[in-house]
């Protein structure tokens, strides 16, 4: 159930910097969280960044600094507090008892925008299995998180109602969709074997990065193209021809994103099988973010998690419209890489003759 404009929850993100970390990282990435919090709906009244020196066992940020965050939500009108950490089951119960308002975390609020994106069997399966597994050790004491369940942020997916049965039953869900997502999954294997021999191209990156506007460019797909983060997260595959007459199979990805939890990575390895068995992998990069190598960096830790990190790729640096002082520098840093604008077309001409040369050039069986 998605919200209404009038029923947006009023949301406060709270980060957290400790003395081991660079501080302008976690300012970036409580930017991101507004914008992954905008994106499942919420209202951003108020951001705050607290340094800390170690979590609380209980409570993560300490109660003292809880009661100040309830102080600060009752004056502001706040419905729910977002944190840009993955916090344990009981510290999530302990923050709702003392703020008396909805907590939620980065991976809840991640799989929340998960579930409103997923539109294939598969990637509707992969995302209520990996909320039912996340949620089920949160099934726990007095029921809070059960109390919180029905719309709104951190709630919605294919699993919402059955997240009011018990933990028995919630159980029996996960092995069923296990063994519907094994027999997707081998109808995938048949289908891929049907394909072999066809020359495959898999569109990766960061969300947000411009993959599907790359897709479009190549193909002419007209795929719809939304200016949110997770946008696509159901593989979209097309056929295209290039000039030396040889047919391309090219599949946009799901969009990558930092600190994605190994856990959630292995639940969508079914919607990002494109990018593992593919013979070449167009690495998208937004060359007008400000953090543009720790996208990078973020998009090379989830492609080593896949284990095709060391497998043909190559860096195509999007939207140079917007950000041509950047180009020189990240020319001399990333040589053989592709720098291309969708809007102006500049650069289009030679990422396709660079996939025409690279079965050659690049040694791809």
């Amino acid at each position: 159930m998605y919200l209404t404009q009038e029923a947006k929850e009023k949301v406060l993100l709270v980060g957290i910097h400790f003395p081991y970390e660079e501080k302008w990282e976690k300012i970036d990435s409580l930017e991101e969280l507004e914008n992954l919090s905008k994106t499942a709906g919420g209202i951003v009244v108020e951001k705050i960044l607290q340094n800390l020196q170690r979590p609380n066992p209980r409570s993560f940020i300490g109660k003292g600094k809880a009661q100040e965050l309830r102080a600060i939500s009752s004056s502001l009108g706040i419905d729910t507090l977002v944190f840009d950490e993955e916090l344990s089951p009981s510290q999530v119960a302990n923050l709702e008892s003392i703020t008396d308002r909805k907590v939620v975390d980065r991976t809840e609020l991640i799989l929340d925008i998960f579930a409103q994106h997923a539109h294939t069997r598969s990637a509707q399966i992969e995302v209520e299995l990996t909320q039912l597994l996340y949620r089920l050790p949160r099934l726990t004491g007095k029921g809070i998180a059960l109390s919180r369940l029905g719309g709104g942020i951190g709630t919605r997916g294919p699993g919402e109602t059955k997240l009011e049965t018990d933990r028995r039953r919630i159980r029996a869900r996960i092995g069923t969709l296990k063994k519907e997502l094994k027999n997707i999954e081998k109808a995938k294997r048949v289908q891929s074997k049907r394909r072999k021999g066809q020359r495959r191209i898999a569109i990766v990156g960061y969300t947000n990065a411009g993959k599907t506007s790359i897709m479009n460019a190549l193909t002419h797909a007209g795929l719809k193209i939304d200016n949110q983060l997770f946008s696509t997260l159901d593989a979209t595959t097309r056929i295209f021809m290039l000039d030396d007459g040889v047919k391309y199979l090219i599949t946009d990805t799901i969009g990558f994103i930092r600190r994605l939890p190994h856990g959630v990575i292995s639940s969508f390895r079914s919607t990002l099988e494109e990018a593992i068995i593919a013979d070449l992998r167009l690495h998208v990069v937004d060359v007008s973010h400000p953090y543009v190598e720790l996208q990078i960096s973020a998009g090379n830790e989830i492609l080593e998690a896949l284990s095709v990190a060391e497998k043909p790729y190559i860096y195509v640096f999007n939207k140079i419209d917007l950000a041509q002082d950047e180009v020189g520098y990240l020319r001399r840093r990333f040589p053989n890489s592709f720098f291309t604008s969708t809007i102006t077309g500049e650069g289009m001409q030679a990422l396709r003759e660079m996939i025409s040369e690279s079965w050659e050039n690049l040694q791809i069986e």
